[in-house]
């Protein structure tokens, strides 16, 4: 896209409603609001990731996901190196299977293979979801073996229940610990109707996110064995992730459980209800039926004449209908993200579908679908 639409996106967008995800709120504003939680519960200062708010937050996410421990990192790219590393570190192999679709593979510049010299198998290519077949498919000794849930890049695409069970007996079987790139398993696991808990005890180790989902300002948390938690700390230090204080990032994860956990269910719900409304319009989505609140949309048209539309949209009638949107892999095609949250709940599925397919086809389009 160009700098202008990109320009007049943001400029449009800044004080117009948004439809799907949560308008970014000013850092004044969101600071207000993370200093009335902090003082409304009491939240103290942690010092070097110990004590405080962190502290508490370790323990609720602890709990939550029946772990013993669980350790905050700044990021979810240092939580999940450190992570790696460790489990490496302790089966004496740099080779880690994981997805080729992982964002550790698309979005970190190389960081496991360049920080931490780790040797990449591909667990899963494509759209496709890992089974203990895709891991008896790679021979020989393997550090580690790791499943993204969902999977981002390929829709928030999720394997079905039963395969994520024989998969975790199979590397169990085989020695090999399990992870879970789990940074919107507090999403994923309405669609499998298991808990938090039941979820990461397939696993040997799990990252969980503090902004995705929850709505927090940054930060991540390892979810693990008391052992391992220990040499999870020392990574994060050495790493330089053992900052000062992490208590401003605690807080928004902490606010975040409150405010946001209790509802991912519910925003499941209506996004399969809007998936269904697309299609009547002749919009696709990927998944058919999503598997979380967040899924891939289609239709036929070009990345620039959609994006005018879009933005249009939002100078004129100061609503944000979606996010920009690119060239799909069929020509002629294009594709965008969809994520339901309460400002797309609060809306009817078939009235934002109409108005959706009315911005990206056009209006004389859209009425004949």
């Amino acid at each position: 896209m160009s700098d202008d639409v990109l320009a007049r996106f943001r400029a449009a967008s800044a004080s117009a409603d948004w439809v799907f995800g949560r308008a970014p709120s000013a850092p004044a504003a969101m600071f207000r609001d993370l200093a009335a939680f902090a003082e409304e519960h009491a939240v103290e200062w942690d010092r070097y990731g110990e004590r405080g708010g962190v502290a508490r937050l370790e323990g609720e996410v602890a709990e939550l996901l029946g772990k013993p421990a669980a350790v905050m990192f700044p990021s979810g790219v240092m939580a999940q190196q450190a992570t790696l590393r460790s489990w490496c570190d302790r089966t004496g192999s740099r080779r880690v299977a994981l997805p080729d679709l992982s964002h550790l593979v698309q979005h970190e510049q190389d960081g496991p293979r360049r920080v931490l010299g780790l040797e990449l198998e591909w667990l899963t290519t494509g759209r496709e979801t890992p089974t203990a077949a895709s891991l008896g498919g790679i021979g020989g000794r393997l550090g580690a073996a790791m499943v993204e849930l969902p999977l981002r890049d390929a829709g928030c695409l999720l394997p079905a229940w039963d395969d994520l069970v024989a998969l975790s007996a199979a590397a169990r079987e085989r020695g090999v610990p399990l992870h879970a790139d789990g940074a919107r398993i507090w999403e994923s696991v309405a669609h499998w109707d298991r808990s938090l808990a039941e979820a990461a005890g397939l696993f040997d180790s799990m990252y969980v996110s503090l902004y995705k989902g929850l709505g927090g300002s940054s930060g991540a948390l390892v979810v693990c064995g008391e052992d391992l938690a220990g040499e999870l700390r020392s990574w994060r230090a050495r790493m330089g992730g053992t900052i000062f204080s992490m208590t401003a990032a605690a807080v928004g994860g902490l606010r975040g459980l409150r405010e946001h956990h209790a509802g991912f269910g519910a925003n499941r719900s209506w996004a399969i209800e809007l998936a269904g409304a697309l299609r009547e319009h002749g919009l696709r989505s990927f998944p058919e039926v999503p598997h979380i609140a967040t899924f891939l949309v289609y239709a036929p048209g070009t990345a620039d004449a959609v994006n005018e539309r879009v933005v249009a949209c939002a100078e004129e009638r100061g609503v944000v209908p979606s996010g920009l949107w690119r060239a799909a892999d069929v020509p002629g095609w294009v594709e965008t993200e969809l994520t339901c949250y309460e400002p797309a709940v609060a809306r009817d599925p078939s009235e934002v579908a109409r108005m959706l397919a009315e911005v990206v086809l056009g209006p004389s389009a859209a009425s004949e679908t």
